[in-house]
């Protein structure tokens, strides 16, 4: 099992830097916290916040179904940061440092501090409507590619991360990780769990030393701790007389053991079937109803487009600026907009009473320059480029 786990970190953390580094894509759209920190506006507006999409929102459904079955197996199996973490570590140990060991007190202080970055964090989000904390984010350096929106306090943190791996186990995601905060009430109640048998066990402690988590395995008859990665690392490490001093299984009922492979089996199909979701079934990322919008008409059509440059909430508020331009350009029978904003081309479609518009005076309204006389000014659209769809 700890092959089968290794070569499953190594494809996730190869399909992110292959995304990011290869296919320039916008990894940060299937970032299960994104979908946390857009969750407020997104309720509260229809809209996601800047380089966010609705993909978002499928991963952290995911994540979250992983936690109730597996508790926290994103972590051990598909999350960059987890991966690097633990690998440095790997790497630290093989060069003669010793991990250090935090003692049971400390340790359960250290993990409350992730429940106040989560708060801080979602404070600052969701009040000031910004990923407010994305410069100093060690993720989005990673899947950034040193953007634009990138500071020093990205590198600082990430450096901090590295240093602290080369001394104790993964401390980032033990103590500091918002997402960890985020799963612990669906991880607690996990329907899987490690079980000890106390005939087979040797005391030997085995189990214990090898939780990443610091959970005291050996102790317990059951692993019910929200931070239970499902990892395994346990099961490898026993030394059992038998070999099935520790088994893993589901709740209900408790004689049954299952092999730890399911748990990978089970992972792929979620995360694969949330991915599979949001690229088929598509959501908008950014709606906007007309304010005027008169009484539902009984038919409608859409206006399909796709244009260059619509990369964010921002340059998708200016389309709907547009749409309610009051000049000659004016669309009359304007109903809603709905964008899904993209670093190449973005598509968008436009609602309308096909009575009183049609598709291209919406193409008009949305490519021509309009002169906006309480500003006094002209206003030109900048997107690059529009693209028709049929």
């Amino acid at each position: 099992m700890k092959t089968t786990r290794r070569v499953t970190q190594f494809g996730f953390l190869a399909l992110t830097l292959v995304g990011v580094f290869v296919l320039r894509g916008n990894a940060e759209r299937w970032c299960p916290f994104g979908g946390v920190e857009a969750l407020y506006a997104y309720l509260d507006e229809g809209n996601m916040l800047c380089s966010l999409a609705v993909s978002n929102f499928s991963m952290l459904a995911a994540v979250v179904l992983l936690a109730v079955i597996l508790r926290r197996a994103f972590c051990a199996y598909a999350c960059p940061i987890g991966t690097i973490s633990e690998w440095i570590g790997r790497a630290a140990s093989r060069l003669g440092i010793r991990a250090r060991t935090i003692p049971a007190a400390t340790d359960a202080v250290l993990r409350k501090i992730k429940y106040g970055v989560l708060a801080i964090i979602l404070y600052f989000t969701w009040s000031l409507s910004e990923l407010e904390f994305r410069a100093a984010d060690p993720c989005f350096a990673l899947i950034s590619r040193h953007g634009e929106d990138i500071t020093f306090w990205a590198y600082v943190v990430s450096a901090l991360i590295v240093i602290g791996s080369l001394v104790t186990t993964i401390p980032f995601c033990r103590w500091l990780c918002p997402l960890a905060a985020v799963l612990h009430p669906f991880s607690r109640f996990g329907l899987t769990r490690i079980r000890r048998a106390p005939d087979a066990c040797t005391g030997c402690q085995r189990c214990s030393a090898a939780c990443p988590t610091a959970i005291p395995v050996h102790a317990l008859k059951e692993v019910t701790a929200a931070r239970c990665m499902s990892c395994f690392n346990c099961l490898n490490a026993c030394g059992g007389t038998k070999r099935d001093a520790l088994l893993w299984g589901p709740i209900r009922p408790r004689a049954v053991q299952w092999p730890p492979a399911i748990a990978v089996l089970v992972l792929l199909v979620v995360i694969g079937g949330a991915a599979a979701w949001a690229s088929f079934v598509p959501f908008p990322s950014f709606t906007h109803v007309a304010p005027d919008r008169p009484d539902q008409p009984p038919t409608t059509a859409f206006a399909e487009l796709k244009f260059d440059g619509l990369t964010c909430r921002g340059r998708a508020t200016l389309l709907a600026y547009f749409l309610e331009r009051d000049d000659e350009f004016t669309v009359n029978g304007y109903l809603k907009l709905e964008a899904w904003p993209a670093p190449t081309a973005a598509s968008v479609r436009v609602t309308f009473d096909p009575t009183a518009s049609s598709k291209d005076a919406v193409i008009a309204a949305l490519s021509e320059p309009y002169f906006d006389r309480v500003a006094d000014t002209w206003r030109v659209p900048p997107f690059r480029n529009m693209l028709e769809e049929n």
